[in-house]
Parts: C-alpha cells; sequence; structure tokens
C-alpha cells in the first residue's frame, strides 16, 4: 500500500495533534460499523468489500466487450450522469497523454455524453460522430434519469438509422439494474449486453464496477492493476483512512467548513471532481458538511490564491502531491537570458513544479490554511485503484463522524421536481398549478 497521509501541517493553535488522537476513536468506531453493517444506509455497502470480490470471469467479460468496441468503433460515447461517468472520467482523464484528443487514436476514442442538457454540446457531438463507426455504452439504473435519458434517445436513433439496427443493437452495451428499469426491459427486447450496477452500490462508488471499468478499459487502460491496487488499500489502508477523517473532522470542528482538493499535475483535474461529487454527495445534509472545493494548481494560483492566501479563514487544503513524472523535460540554457531564468537552467520542469507545491504550501500554512497531504508515487492504474479505495471509505468513516448517513441523497430529487412539473410531465400537475402560482406573484 503507497498512499501516505501526512497531515502534520494541518496542526493548527486549536487542531493539535491532541485533537486528531481525540477523533481517532470515533474513525475506528466508523469502520467497524462499516464491516458490520449496522450503521445508516447499510443497504448501500456493496463497495466495502468489492474489489476483492471482483474475479476473473467478470474483468474477462469487461475486457472482451472493451475489446469488440475497440476493434469496431471510432469512438465509443458513455452514456451517463454523476456517479455514472465521473470516476471512469477521473481514470481516463489522469491516465491520458494530456493531448490525446488531438492525436491518432490507438483504438476508439472515449467520449461522453448525458452529463448534461446542452444542446449544442448534443448537436456537436453528434455532428462529430456523423458518418463514423461508434458504440454506446449507457448507463442508468432506471433508464429514465432525464441527461442520459435524453442522450440516449438521440445517440441511439442516430446509430440505428446510421448502421441499422442490427449493427446498433451489437455495438451498444447497457449497464443497468439486474431485473427492473426501463433500460433493462430495453436491453432485453433489443438483445443488447449487458452488465449489472449492483443494488447495494450507489453510484459514487461504482467506479470499479463496471460502471467504471468498462469505459476505463475501452480507453485502452489496465483495468486489472487498477483493481489489485484498490485491493491493495482495502486491505491495508486503514491506517490512512483514520488519519485522514479524523484531521478533516477536528478542522471541521474547528470552524474549517471549506476543504480545497488541490493539485498540481493537470490531470487530476477530473479526479477532483470525482472527489467533489463523493464528498458533497455524502456528507451534505441535514445543514452540515466540509463544502468540497477543487483547484488546479499552479494555473488557479493566478486566480484563486489571493483568496486562498488571504480570505476568510474557513478553508483548509488536502493536495494531492505526484512522485515521479513518466517524462524528463531540462530547461535549456539562454545566452540572453531576458527571461531571467538562467538560475534554473538545467533542471527538470517537475523540479520546478515541485518546489511551487512546497512554496504554496509554506505561504498558505503561513496564512493560517492547514494543508493536508495525500501522498501517491506516480499516477497509474494502480495507484489510482488505491486513491479511490481511500477516498471511498475515508468518505464513509468521516460522514459517520460527521453523524449522517453517507450513502443517501434526498437532496438531489428538489430539483427534479421542479423541472419535471415545468415541463408538465404527466403526475406532476399539482406541483405544475404550484410553482405557476409562485411565479405568477
Amino acid at each position: 500500500m503507497n498512499i501516505k497521509i501526512d497531515n502534520k501541517a494541518a496542526f493548527t493553535a486549536t487542531v493539535t495533534p491532541e485533537a486528531v488522537e481525540a477523533l481517532k476513536p470515533a474513525a475506528i468506531q466508523a469502520i467497524n460499523t462499516l464491516e458490520t453493517g449496522n450503521g445508516a444506509g447499510s443497504d448501500f455497502l456493496g463497495w466495502l468489500h468489492l474489489p476483492s470480490s471482483i474475479d476473473e470471469a467478470q474483468l474477462s467479460a469487461i475486457e472482451a466487450s472493451a475489446q469488440l468496441l475497440r476493434d469496431e468503433c471510432e469512438y465509443v460515447i458513455a452514456i451517463g450522469i454523476g456517479g455514472s461517468y465521473l470516476g471512469a472520467k477521473a481514470v481516463i482523464e489522469a491516465l491520458n497523454d494530456n493531448f490525446a484528443a488531438y492525436k491518432p487514436a490507438k483504438g476508439a476514442r472515449v467520449l461522453f455524453a448525458g452529463n448534461n442538457i446542452g444542446e449544442d454540446y448534443l448537436h456537436d457531438l453528434m455532428t462529430l460522430v456523423e458518418g463514423h463507426k461508434f458504440g454506446i455504452i449507457v448507463i442508468s439504473k432506471s433508464g429514465t434519469t432525464t441527461e442520459p435519458a435524453i442522450a440516449f434517445r438521440l445517440l441511439k436513433d442516430m446509430l440505428e438509422r446510421q448502421e441499422g439496427k442490427q449493427w446498433a443493437a451489437r455495438h451498444i452495451i447497457a449497464i443497468t439494474d439486474a431485473s427492473k428499469g426501463a433500460l433493462r426491459r430495453l436491453a432485453t427486447q433489443e438483445g443488447y449486453a449487458t452488465y449489472v450496477i449492483p443494488d447495494n452500490v450507489g453510484g459514487r462508488f461504482s467506479v470499479l464496477t463496471p460502471v467504471g471499468l468498462l469505459p476505463i478499459a475501452v480507453a485502452g487502460f489496465d483495468i486489472r492493476a487498477l483493481v489489485a491496487g484498490a485491493v491493495e488499500m482495502e486491505r491495508e489502508g486503514n491506517d490512512e483512512m483514520i488519519a485522514y477523517a479524523a484531521t478533516r473532522n477536528a478542522l471541521y470542528r474547528d470552524g474549517k467548513k471549506i476543504e480545497i482538493l488541490v493539485n498540481f499535475d493537470p490531470r487530476l483535474h477530473f479526479l477532483a471532481e470525482w472527489w467533489k461529487q463523493l464528498y458533497g454527495e455524502s456528507e451534505g445534509k441535514d445543514h452540515l458538511g466540509i463544502f468540497p472545493a477543487a483547484v488546479d494548481f499552479t494555473t488557479d494560483l493566478h486566480s484563486m490564491g489571493q483568496w486562498i492566501q488571504d480570505g476568510e479563514r474557513t478553508i483548509f487544503e488536502t493536495v494531492l502531491s505526484v512522485g515521479d513524472q513518466h517524462h524528463e523535460v531540462v530547461i535549456p540554457h539562454d545566452d540572453a537570458d531576458l527571461d531571467g531564468l538562467n538560475y534554473i537552467a538545467g533542471r527538470r520542469v517537475d523540479e520546478v513544479n515541485k518546489m511551487a507545491e512546497l512554496g504554496t504550501k509554506l505561504a498558505h500554512v503561513d496564512g493560517g490554511v492547514p494543508n493536508l497531504l495525500v501522498i501517491i508515487p506516480t499516477i497509474n492504474e494502480r495507484y489510482l485503484g488505491q486513491l479511490i479505495y481511500f477516498f471511498e471509505k475515508a468518505c464513509g468513516m468521516s460522514g459517520y463522524v460527521l453523524g449522517v448517513n453517507p450513502f443517501n441523497q434526498p437532496g438531489v430529487e428538489a430539483y427534479k421536481k421542479n423541472m419535471f412539473a415545468l415541463l408538465n410531465k404527466p403526475g406532476y400537475e399539482q406541483e405544475s398549478a404550484a410553482i405557476q402560482a409562485k411565479l405568477r406573484h
């Protein structure tokens, strides 16, 4: 197990090592609550031992489906929203060449849809794949979630018109409920290959199910190494999770209401987006919870840096610190030295980046911003698997320490009810009348 936590820079005058130690028994109790399954939301603990339960047959089947799509499609569109796309997007973006979108693909290029209702987005996507062989991975337990349902209706219709229903059926894969729901019925009717979203795994914890593994495999990455890393963390990572959960809760109790996940590597941008959903949806309830935010440094030091350094002291930072890069780029000497950079000539760019990371931490801690470090040796499938499981289990622990049910999301339905009423969806007549009366006033 290689992910490490360094919380020494998180200690303040009031959040002392002793204060963190005082919360560790609660974090340990949270582990016991998870393992015994006697806490709130215990019917959604399928992710807890998911990595070690994935067998050879499952991995081989996913790899075979991925290979079919890679061999016979130029594009594969993964349709889903929230946890049904963010985990796969996070891993693919972290492992990809930074400019993969501008280079010839070695197999199918994975695109994403159904995570918004942007009309121009869907138009541009459909224009891109028009006339090209493309496949679809549609991810939805119900098949009726508005955003992915719209995207799937459009793209399914386009694919069937372009390639014929038989070809389309062979290249549409549905990841859905085992036995019920609109998408399951359609998949059975049309003969789509299917994978199951386990009933006891919520969307934001689903990246290590076929929801994440199939798109990641289609993108050409090693899902076996990803799962193996998660297994390592499942078996050995409790000490690091306890340190993280206890420290962030100690800071929250001391008035630090916002956690900013920081990276110094642009490949981790969508890992932070996945983390924001995981923690925001898990902890933000009952008028409690740390607000999860994220920044990309050093880029955002030139925009958000002023607020972080000198703004209201209600924040702390968790820095994703990456050890080794995959490539070396050395700064050359320039005789004229008009830019004044000869003092770092001959040094690697990564050395400069790491000094920026250290200098930022020192400046922010001096400015009253506690810092935690989550240290990973490099960015690869194994360590991403460790990181994903680390954040998942620490999230469940942290939610229990906070005193909320980390596995429900009662607040996400409010906007849907209003949207359905405004669109005059059948069954929402009473809500529609109430909203129209409110708007008239």
